[in-house]
């Protein structure tokens, strides 16, 4: 049985970067990984990835997505 993690940001929620390189950016809760202590923030810490040709992108390539942010870098910005 794995241990519960207790996090203050959940998915959906509006959060500002408070330190890094990313510093004062804001954006959206994607997705929260307690175990890891890491969530992927909408728009932030861009990274390119080498993508395979699969039979959803024939193509493949070089595609951007979001990567993790340490969850204690990262503030709930209040709701008005």
């Amino acid at each position: 049985m794995t241990k519960r993690v207790k996090t203050h940001v959940k998915k959906n929620d509006e959060v500002v970067v408070i330190t890094g390189n990313h510093k004062g950016e804001k954006g959206r809760v994607l997705q929260v990984f307690p175990e890891k202590s890491q969530v992927i923030v909408e728009g932030v810490r861009m990274i390119k990835k080498h993508a395979k040709p699969t039979q959803d992108r024939p193509e493949g390539g070089i595609i951007e997505k979001e990567g993790p942010i340490h969850i204690s870098n990262v503030k709930l910005v209040a709701a008005k």
